[in-house]
């Protein structure tokens, strides 16, 4: 065994008396395991995002894009959960990413790398939270038009939809009591929503179901791009996108407890994707066997609505339908503006933002971190605002959200390949060699989504449909360079004991 790692392992040896946590005071513990898994289920809720993303797939292979998709997307986040629950088991800490990078990584690139990490882990926050806001900001615009065929959608409408969607959301996380309450709730919401929509589409479906050829084999590409593996490829953004987010429960050490976090964390994570891929897989199923007109599907603005119609040729039920998700996708930014608060008020503990004073404070009555909730909202906000200038820019930053997040899950799973054979003293949850394989697994995945997601939609390219996600992505890291030289760099606080 190497010494050098049994000893920095045994100064890392993590109990209940220990500090583990960055930022003072902490946060009132009032969750236990269900708020927990809800939190982190409600989050991604893989049946809501796949199917609220199905027109940024289906076009690049049909409806096998999604029913393979998921399983391949499925089996990745499998890998990324088992590293993440390694991690935040042996390091239960709220900073979640950058906290492990700071305990893992040498000494000379401590510092910088547990700060680049930090800052990629809450741009995806943001970046997440602004993606569930647009969601339901088009799901209520598109149920509206439905029952008004005659109305246009502009694009401040998405606009100001998204704005107020952002603002009157935020306020449920300035109730530290009752939150538990309400992402518990809207875990059973999600779950009833899912079964009442499926079963009512295939009932009244029945007699009218699509062919198996058409959800398992048949295959339309209408992307431009003459490479079949390339074009499925791309088209694997929307399976993808319906399992991000998954260290949210990571963050949510200081409203759990450390000796429970160490347990329970790992299983949410786990559970999230196992509960996301079932439930995801089998709506898709389900749904693409009710679809009638595939054309018109691949050409709304909201494919599930159009489903919804198709299947019960019913305006009003179809409306009905569509609002359970969208009750879903309410929990579901609850729990995203929830998520971007801990990690903005974790980072603020260590000086990692300017203003770190004023976003590291605990709010006396409500015990959460208020200020960084509204910091973090605020920064949605200004996403927002991208509406008003280009749409495809808009979509860019979503698509971005996916591999900000996973290179900052890479990071320390990186770090972890390194020791994890050095002495390294894991957590109650440890997979031993099969961990191994789940860590480069990761790591591998990152690499694909960062690559394969950088390409066009669809060809031949232009200006109104280039994937500028690139440019999103020089945009984090000119952030992170400015942040670094002008703040981190002096103020940062990299110390491993904190």
């Amino acid at each position: 065994m190497d010494t050098k790692y049994e000893n920095k392992a045994e100064s890392l040896e993590h109990s209940v008396d220990s500090k583990e946590s960055q930022a003072e005071p902490s946060l009132e513990k009032n969750f236990g395991w269900w708020s927990l898994f809800a939190v982190s289920f409600s989050l991604t809720c893989s049946w809501v995002g796949v199917s609220a993303s199905f027109g940024t797939s289906i076009g690049s292979g049909g409806a096998i894009i999604i029913i393979y998709g998921l399983i391949i997307a499925g089996f990745f986040s499998l890998c990324v959960a088992v590293t993440l629950g390694e991690l935040i088991s042996a390091y239960t800490n709220p900073a979640g990413q950058y906290y492990w990078t700071l305990q893992l990584a040498p000494e000379r690139y401590r510092k910088i790398l547990a700060f680049i990490t930090a800052l990629f882990s809450y741009f995806g926050c943001v970046f997440t939270c602004a993606s569930v806001s647009s969601s339901l900001a088009n799901s209520i615009l598109s149920s509206y038009v439905l029952n008004n065929p005659s109305f246009e959608i502009k694009r401040w409408h998405s606009f100001v939809t998204f704005e107020a969607i952002n603002l009157a959301l935020s306020v449920f996380n300035i109730w530290g009591r009752y939150l538990p309450h309400i992402v518990t709730s809207g875990l059973w919401i999600s779950l009833i929503g899912f079964v009442v929509t499926m079963i009512t589409c295939l009932a009244c479906s029945s007699g009218r179901y699509n062919s198996g050829n058409f959800v398992f084999s048949d295959y339309t590409n209408i992307t431009g791009w003459n490479n079949k593996a390339l074009s499925f490829i791309i088209g694997l953004i929307s399976p993808i996108w319906c399992f991000a987010g998954l260290d949210s429960a990571v963050h949510m050490v200081d409203d759990l407890g450390v000796k429970a976090g160490k347990v329970l964390i790992p299983r949410a994570v786990i559970c999230t994707v196992a509960l996301g891929f079932l439930t995801a897989f089998a709506y898709s199923v389900a749904i693409f066997f009710c679809a009638t007109d595939v054309s018109e599907v691949v050409e709304s603005t909201l494919p599930l609505l159009t489903i919804f119609y198709q299947s019960t040729k019913n305006k009003s039920a179809a409306i009905f339908l569509e609002v359970l998700t969208i009750l879903t996708g309410i929990v579901c930014n609850i729990s995203a503006h929830a998520w971007q608060a801990r990690v903005c008020w974790t980072l603020a503990g260590s000086e990692a933002l300017p203003g770190s004073k004023y976003l590291k404070q605990i709010h006396p009555r409500t015990k959460l971190p208020v200020n960084a909730h509204f910091f973090s909202t605020f920064l949605v906000a200004i996403i927002g605002c991208i509406y008003v200038g280009s749409t495809t820019a808009f979509n860019a930053i979503i698509t971005a959200c996916i591999c900000l997040l996973l290179i900052s899950y890479s990071i320390p799973a990186i770090l972890l390949l390194r020791v994890r054979n050095k002495g390294f003293a894991h957590g109650p949850f440890w997979c031993g060699k099969l961990g191994y394989i789940t860590n480069i697994l990761t790591i591998l995945w990152s690499i694909f989504c960062l690559v394969f997601l950088s390409f066009p939609y669809v060809r031949p390219v232009t200006n109104t449909n280039m994937n500028y996600v690139s440019a999103v992505y020089g945009g984090v890291i000119l952030a992170v360079i400015i942040c670094w030289f002008s703040y981190g760099k002096a103020k940062f606080i990299a110390n491993k004991t904190e």
